[in-house]
Formats: C-alpha cells, sequence, structure tokens
C-alpha cells in the first residue's frame, strides 16, 4: 500500500497536465457554476506545479540558460493564444487587452518576480550574485521594446489617441521580433557564459553536483507534459475569468484587476521555479526567467496582435497612461542601479517589491 502511494505521489506530475486539458476541454465555452469552479482552481494549482516540474527536467536536461528560455516562450506563446483568443471575441474592452496583459507582465516580472527573487537570495545567502553583463543586456532589450510597444503610441500623431499607424505597427513589430531574435542569439550562443549561474569564489556553475540529469526520453516526456500543463493553466484561467470578472465587479474594483489576476496565474510556473532557482543560489537563473519572460511577453504578443488586427474589427490601442508610464520609468532605473554591481542586499529586493506593490495598488485604485 505504502509503495503504491509513493508510486501516485511520483506520478501525479503526469497525470495533472492530462487531466486540465481533459477539464478544459469539458468547460470551454461554458458558464462555470461555483463548485466547478472550485474544482477547475484546484486542477489549475495542480497544473502550474507539474509546469514547474517538468520545466526544471527539461532545464536540468539542456542546462542553463536554454531551460529557462524553455519555460518563458512556452508561457509566452500560449499567453499570446489567449490574448488574441480573447480579442476574437470582441467587446470594447478588447481594444485594450494586448497593453494591459503586456504591462501587468512586464511589472510582475521586473519588479514582482525579480524582487522575490533577490529577498530571498539575499536572506538566506547573505548578498544575491549574477552576471551583470548578461542581467544588463536582458534589461536593456526590456527597456527599448517596452518603450517601442507601450510608450511611444501615445505620443505618435499620425493617428489620434495612444494608438500607432500601420506603418507604425508594422515597424513595432518588426523591431520586436528582431530584438528579441537578437537576444536569443547572444543569450544562447555567442554569449551564453553571461547568463550562466555563478559560483560565490568565482566562474561559472556548469552542472548540477547532486543529481542526475535526466535521459533525452525523459526530457522530450516532460517537454510535451510541460506544454500541456501550460495549455490548461492558460485554459482553466480563462475558464475561470467571468467568475474572477463578476468577483471584481462585486467588490466594486476597477476592470484592470481582472487582467492583473489572470496574468499572476499565467506567470505562476516561472515565479515558482525563479524562487527555487533563488533558494539554490542560482539568482542568474531567476533573473534569466523573470526578464526572458518580459521580453518574450513584448517581443511575441506585439507582432501577433500586429498580425491578428489584420482581421480583428475594433481599435488596437497600445499606448500607456501617464501613471503607467512613471511606473515603467522608474522600474528601469531602479532595475539599472540594481543590475550594474552584479550583487544585491534584501533593500534591493525591498524596493522592486514595493514597485510592484504600488503597481498593484493603482491597479485596484487608478
Amino acid at each position: 500500500m505504502i509503495a503504491r502511494l509513493r508510486s501516485l505521489a511520483t506520478q501525479w506530475t503526469s497525470l495533472v497536465p492530462l487531466a486540465a486539458v481533459v477539464l478544459l476541454v469539458l468547460t470551454w465555452g461554458r458558464n462555470l457554476p461555483g463548485v466547478l469552479v472550485a474544482v477547475v482552481t484546484v486542477v489549475l494549482a495542480g497544473a502550474v506545479l507539474a509546469a514547474v516540474h517538468h520545466a526544471e527536467v527539461v532545464a536540468h536536461r539542456v542546462g542553463e540558460p536554454f531551460g529557462s528560455l524553455v519555460l518563458a516562450i512556452a508561457v509566452t506563446i500560449i499567453e499570446v493564444a489567449l490574448i488574441v483568443t480573447l480579442m476574437a471575441d470582441g467587446g470594447a474592452k478588447s481594444s485594450t487587452l494586448a497593453r494591459d496583459t503586456v504591462f501587468a507582465a512586464v511589472m510582475i516580472t521586473c519588479n514582482g518576480i525579480v524582487g522575490l527573487s533577490l529577498l530571498v537570495a539575499s536572506l538566506r545567502h547573505g548578498t544575491a550574485i549574477f552576471n551583470p553583463e548578461g542581467t544588463g543586456a536582458a534589461l536593456a532589450t526590456v527597456a527599448t521594446l517596452a518603450t517601442l510597444s507601450l510608450v511611444l503610441p501615445t505620443f505618435t500623431t499620425s493617428k489620434p489617441g495612444p494608438e500607432f499607424s500601420s506603418v507604425q505597427l508594422t515597424f513595432a513589430a518588426l523591431s520586436s521580433l528582431i530584438l528579441y531574435g537578437l537576444f536569443v542569439a547572444t543569450q544562447t550562443v555567442r554569449h551564453r557564459d553571461y547568463f550562466l549561474p555563478i559560483a560565490r569564489q568565482g566562474g561559472g556553475i556548469a552542472v548540477e553536483e547532486h543529481a542526475v540529469a535526466p535521459s533525452a526520453r525523459t526530457a522530450r516526456i516532460s517537454l510535451v507534459l510541460l506544454g500541456l500543463a501550460l495549455i490548461g493553466v492558460v485554459g482553466l484561467a480563462k475558464g475561470v475569468s467571468p467568475a474572477i470578472e463578476s468577483g471584481v465587479e462585486a467588490a466594486g474594483l476597477h476592470q484592470a484587476v481582472v487582467g492583473v489576476i489572470i496574468a499572476l496565474l499565467v506567470l505562476l510556473p516561472e515565479t515558482i521555479a525563479a524562487l527555487r532557482s533563488a533558494r539554490r543560489d542560482r539568482v542568474q537563473t531567476s533573473l534569466n526567467l523573470a526578464l526572458g519572460s518580459a521580453m518574450a511577453s513584448i517581443g511575441l504578443t506585439i507582432p501577433a496582435v500586429a498580425l491578428a488586427s489584420l482581421w480583428l474589427s475594433g481599435p488596437l490601442v497600445l499606448g500607456l497612461s501617464a501613471t503607467h508610464m512613471v511606473l515603467l520609468a522608474l522600474t528601469v532605473v531602479v532595475a539599472s542601479l540594481t543590475v550594474v554591481p552584479g550583487r544585491a542586499t534584501p533593500l534591493q529586493g525591498g524596493v522592486h517589491l514595493v514597485l510592484f506593490a504600488a503597481y498593484l495598488e493603482l491597479a485596484i485604485n487608478p
């Protein structure tokens, strides 16, 4: 009996992604009663934990920085699919959906995940250490992408309102793809060592000392299950979003809170993976996950919605409000000062978390 329970405990990470996809098929496009919302929420939480497990298996097999890149791209591709699906549903709120989702992802990753990772690592190990060359390159790319895609539309004059013209939107989409492609090539080919975890005595950490790398077959299975788990996470999050919207409306909160909650659910696998890396004193992996996710969110979402806008009706509003532009500018300045020394104390982690709290507070009370 005990052996059977242990076997089930080790197999749950394989069963939950399948269960999440089956539940998604059964509930897609339906209004869920309260009991079913609770069931979906439990399965959603299990799918998040399963996604983290399989992402770590793949990461261990392929090594850094490829491992964090796999999770960042996988989550973002499915996030993009969710955005386009919601935009296709129409409605007055869909015009700002891409902007709100991308900005929420940037603030969650650059302040929430970065702040938590730095705080956990510095409290546990004294200081959080990382490679400033690789982290600085990632931050510069995120800042450029965010400014080109989310700030400039507020100030352009070719089209009224915070929107790009067709030519401007095409330029922003192509620029996003080119910059993201250049960063991936830098991270994985030419300067891969800039993005590897570093040891406190200097030099890189090449391998996990206490774990045998999984076989290629195990890694392939985990990659498939990772995809299924992420599909389940995003799809089930969309399924419970009407219940979230009703709760937010009943509480008298601003509609932007819904986007924040959905973004938090979608990015939960990366958050857990980043915190686990920070506890193991691999802060560089945590920062790769955070900044890579922010970059992928902009670099893949903007081209996707630009392409989708060719057949979707309604405006595409990308420009941020003045309040959000201030938060973005402050985030870039603070993150730059955090990155330059290559090490951080609990203070830096706390500063980023305060910025994240400010974003949440302004989402609730704009």
